[in-house]
């Protein structure tokens, strides 16, 4: 494994460019797109389920506190895990449904190609370079931890951190097949498309 990181580390810019030739390759399989979407929309449950046990817990917590003088630094830090996971986990989701952050005083007078072809562009030359480049920086980051036993540095804080750490890698595992799923979908709407 740690050849491995090593090789992708050291070569960035090809693990870049293979991971941009892989998702052309891939979004042409059939049906791809469908099933990439409903693993998005399982790590989309996941991040509502989070966000309803960390809304529970807040409220667990600020009772505990205000009424009672009482409190917990492990379930302090774990409303920050479930933070990031209700967060990471709904990115690919976002990008599914095309609501992301984006310049919208100009694209949104642009004709629907010229739209396309900008997300085309944004996909293969921002969003999976960016992907790819997260997941294999986070490779060491997560390995460093697990390796070392890494927990929190707060008394009665939680163990384990290379789980949380881990989100962040399946997260943008996730972002990046969402960008296959999206290759996939604007090549259709571009082929099947009339007008401008």
């Amino acid at each position: 494994m740690d050849n491995l990181i090593n090789f992708l580390t050291d070569n960035l810019d090809k693990t870049i460019f293979i991971s941009i030739v892989i998702a052309l390759i891939f979004s042409f399989i059939p049906k791809i797109d469908y099933f990439i979407e409903k693993l998005t929309k399982l790590f989309m449950l996941i991040s509502v389920f989070s966000l309803i046990v960390l809304t529970l817990l807040v409220s667990y917590d600020v009772i505990m506190r205000k009424l009672f003088s009482g409190g917990s630094i492990a379930l302090q830090e774990l409303e920050w895990h479930l933070f990031d996971i209700t967060f990471l986990f709904a990115i690919a989701y976002t990008l599914m449904h095309d609501k992301h952050v984006r310049v919208d005083i100009f694209y949104d007078k642009f004709p629907f190609k010229v739209k396309k072809i900008i997300n085309l562009i944004t996909i293969l030359f921002f969003i999976i370079p960016l992907s790819t480049l997260i997941i294999v920086e986070a490779l060491p980051f997560v390995q460093m931890s697990y390796m070392q036993h890494e927990a929190s540095g707060d008394p009665g804080g939680l163990c384990c951190r290379w789980i949380i750490k881990s989100a962040m890698i399946w997260a943008f595992i996730m972002v990046y097949l969402q960008s296959i799923a999206e290759l996939r979908k604007i090549y259709f709407q571009l082929k099947h498309h009339k007008g401008n």
